[in-house]
């Protein structure tokens, strides 16, 4: 499961971060950063939300119990989460071929991008809710007014801290991959290496901002992070990723920036599931508990593995065709305005 949400966050989070570089789009060029946009999201956006599909059949499947309590107790940040892929979704595809009268565009384009901050963000909320131990301690109290037992536990400022950490971080992302999309065009390598360069600053900032608000609304995972055998090593593996994706930005080495930022999203995003082990819902249920029959969980590894078969090799073949060709934004080339 966490393999699954690694690979949903590495692919599917940069396309949600080009949502929000959509939004903040600067003139001169900003109409061909948002087409740089669209053609980066363009052809794989859907094939994306396979990963967050089989997240969530894989925690319906193996771990019922957890599944049951985490869609009760959080179900209005994940109904969010969920109206904010449809309009997402709509938003690009009416934008594509609907009317390209200006007013048009700019209302699915407004569409398009509130709705890619609102997802990432609804579901940092959930990760920060899972992790403060908010959502077991709801669900051991089933009696508690509507407001105590289903807002309270996801509006606490580090749940929504992690809200906000989780969009930086996509938008980081989708800046950094921006800069290898653009090879062949100097002008947009250097609008979106900038930006890469302010939202990795941001990041920074928000990860010490949640760290220091754990401290008062979710202690377990700040000794996870900090203080278990993994926590040393994870972190330096973190520090030296981020190090290194700065480093190849500043020196524009972008193929190696974007190596570096996926490993160090990488490193966070299984940080903080080690961190929460051996509990999958903190403090209320753990992995162990909540695993469904031994039978069950070898019939669903054999059915991952025959859809590995499939998916795999769909997968990668769906990104040599799309993906391979970085001078395939060729239309751009011929702008004058972007080589400036």
């Amino acid at each position: 499961m966490l393999a699954a949400l690694n690979a949903y966050v590495l692919l599917g989070g940069a396309d949600f971060g080009g949502g929000v570089w959509d939004l903040l789009a600067t003139k001169p060029r900003r109409e061909e950063q948002r087409a740089l946009i669209a053609h980066a999201i363009g052809p794989i956006w859907e094939a994306n939300h396979v990963w967050l599909i089989l997240v969530v059949v894989l925690l319906f499947t193996c771990f019922p119990p957890a599944f049951a309590t985490i869609v009760t107790e959080l179900h209005i940040p994940l109904t969010l989460m969920l109206v904010g892929v449809v309009l997402r979704g709509s938003a690009f595809t009416f934008r594509t071929y609907d009317s390209s009268a200006d007013d048009v565009q700019r209302r699915w384009g407004l569409v398009f991008s509130w709705s890619s901050i609102l997802t990432p963000a609804a579901l940092g909320i959930c990760v920060g809710a899972m992790s403060a131990g908010a959502v077991g301690s709801a669900s051991s109290n089933p009696g508690a007014p509507f407001l105590e037992r289903f807002v309270l536990p996801w509006t606490n400022p580090f749940v929504l801290g992690v809200g906000l950490f989780a969009l930086v971080l996509f938008a980081f992302l989708a800046a950094v991959y921006l800069t290898v999309e653009a090879e062949g065009d100097v002008g947009l390598q250097r609008d979106f290496r900038r930006r890469a360069l302010g939202a990795g600053m941001a990041l920074f900032l928000c990860a010490f901002g949640t760290l220091a608000l754990a401290r008062a609304y979710a202690p377990r995972i700040l000794v996870g992070v900090t203080q278990s055998p993994a926590a040393l090593p994870l972190q330096l593996a973190t520090a030296v990723m981020a190090l290194l994706a700065f480093a190849a930005l500043i020196v524009r080495r972008y193929r190696v920036a974007r190596l570096a930022a996926g490993a160090q999203v990488s490193l966070i995003l299984w940080g903080w599931g080690i961190s929460l082990y051996p509990f999958i819902i903190p403090e209320t249920l753990t992995i162990q508990a909540a695993a469904a029959p031994p039978i069950t969980l070898r019939l669903t590894l054999g059915a991952l593995a025959l859809g590995a078969v499939v998916l795999v090799p769909s997968l990668v073949y769906l990104f040599r065709v799309f993906k391979a060709r970085p001078s395939a934004f060729a239309s751009l080339d011929e702008s004058p305005e972007s080589s400036h």
